[in-house]
């Protein structure tokens, strides 16, 4: 090739090179490429994978899919319905009990439609009524991180339903009323943070399924994120209205509760909310968390029958003023059975962590004792998640470390119970909750 001072020179093509190298630099070179192409391939892989992990914490699949933390995502956890009990499935890839047969396809009919691979309809505690939204991209993306789970060869339990619940074919009925198929369409006069959080709190978090009432087929209502019954617990009104709602909790407390379960002078997760911090939304990073917080700003308000109230739950309570004032007043024991007075019972079993004034031990911090003071649970309109609280306690794993109460229900008889409630609400929150020992001993 010639050249001269005005000319570029021009390397040759590797076809053109492949005269002159010997074979075994043409087959090294071969290897290299392979070896390149593989390691891209790998690291695809890997990003899936990791990305399928997040989402399947942003969706919280562990909690519904584990019995067993030994077994992660092996099935087998109740649902206790009004007609019954369901157990959730087994999603590990173990080909006989689990989903290691299922085809793609099958799999996203399964999460988005409710649908199994023989063509029977899930029951919708499976939430494909939410999950309905996502895109085939995320549910591919949480196969392939599921696919690493280690396969566990077991069945979930049988289902206990009566008749005639326990028709699967009549689902096409509850479908017809109360499901909804279609994807997640972003909202193009919203912000990107907007839409992230909407597709986050509607589809992968799936927020409506704990927080919106459900009618009387146990559909979920047009009443969104205002507040619904789980059980004994109440998940609470999560919509902006200032009152019934988390109107008046800034974002930096809403984001807190999310990532540490804790938003002191609001409110502590505990039950099924403190299990979603510990598994879900601590994992997620700020920028969601901040979107989540963004969507829900905006959902219709609604004041879920709080319109007398003149405050919000964490608006109540006040701290007892004086040890003078507890000294002067009498030591009693209610009834014939021997329960002590609140006070005496307050004393003996919350005042060493929560203070005898009720303010809480550790001030601002994320793993401080909390004030009764302030708190949601203390001064909601009902006494139902503070008896929970004192019979089972509270455990929640946080980025912090763990947090926990000690169960009382071995502890303290109903009434007992009752009195030590009653007098929490009365003294430091909300006096119009109350309870008493026979829906204690329901509670249990």
């Amino acid at each position: 090739m010639k050249t001269n001072s005005n000319t570029t020179h021009q390397r040759p093509r590797f076809g053109a090179l492949r005269k002159w190298l010997p074979a075994g630099a043409l087959a090294l070179s071969g290897l290299f490429t392979g070896a390149l192409a593989h390691a891209a391939a790998s690291s695809a892989d890997a990003s899936l994978v990791k990305r399928g992990e997040y989402l399947a914490r942003a969706a919280d699949c562990i909690a519904c899919h584990t019995s067993n933390k030994a077994q992660p995502y092996a099935g087998g956890v109740p649902f206790n319905l009004p007609f019954g009990t369901i157990y959730s499935t087994n999603i590990t890839p173990d080909k006989t009990y689990g989903i290691g047969s299922l085809s793609d396809a099958d799999f996203i009919g399964a999460v988005r439609e409710g649908k199994s691979k023989d063509g029977k309809r899930l029951y919708p505690a499976m939430p494909y009524t939410s999950y309905t939204q996502l895109t085939d991209d995320d549910i591919l993306a949480i196969r392939a991180y599921l696919r690493t789970i280690a396969p566990v060869g077991k069945p979930a339990p049988a289902n206990t339903l009566g008749f005639p619940f326990n028709q699967r074919w009549a689902m096409v009925f509850w479908n017809l009323f109360n499901f909804d198929s279609g994807r997640f369409q972003p909202d193009p006069a919203k912000s990107a943070e907007w839409n992230r959080g909407a597709y986050l709190v509607g589809a992968l978090a799936h927020c409506q399924e704990c927080h919106t009432p459900r009618n009387f087929m146990q559909g979920l209502s047009s009443k969104s994120l205002a507040g619904a019954q789980l059980g004994n617990w109440t998940a609470y009104n999560v919509t902006p209205d200032p009152v019934a709602g988390i109107g008046g909790w800034s974002d930096a407390e809403l984001i807190a509760y999310l990532r540490d379960g804790a938003a002191p002078g609001v409110a502590n997760a505990a039950g099924p909310m403190a299990e979603v911090v510990e598994n879900s939304t601590r994992f997620l990073s700020d920028q969601d968390l901040k979107a989540m917080a963004t969507y829900l700003r905006t959902v219709p308000a609604q004041s879920n029958g709080a319109q007398g109230a003149n405050q919000p739950r964490y608006g109540w309570g006040s701290p007892i003023q004086s040890v003078t004032a507890l000294r002067s007043q009498p030591l009693t024991v209610l009834g014939g059975g021997g329960v002590a007075d609140g006070r005496t019972l307050y004393n003996a079993n919350c005042a060493s962590c929560h203070g005898w004034q009720g303010t809480g031990v550790g001030g601002k911090d994320a793993g401080a004792y909390p004030s009764l003071m302030h708190n949601s649970s203390v001064g909601a309109p009902n006494a139902d998640n503070l008896t929970m609280v004192v019979l089972h306690g509270v455990s929640r794993e946080t980025n912090h470390g763990h947090m926990s109460m000690p169960a009382f229900e071995g502890e303290l008889s109903d009434a007992e119970v009752a009195t030590l409630v009653n007098f929490v609400t009365t003294q430091f929150g909300n006096p119009a909750a109350t309870t008493d020992a026979a829906k204690v001993a329901k509670m249990r």
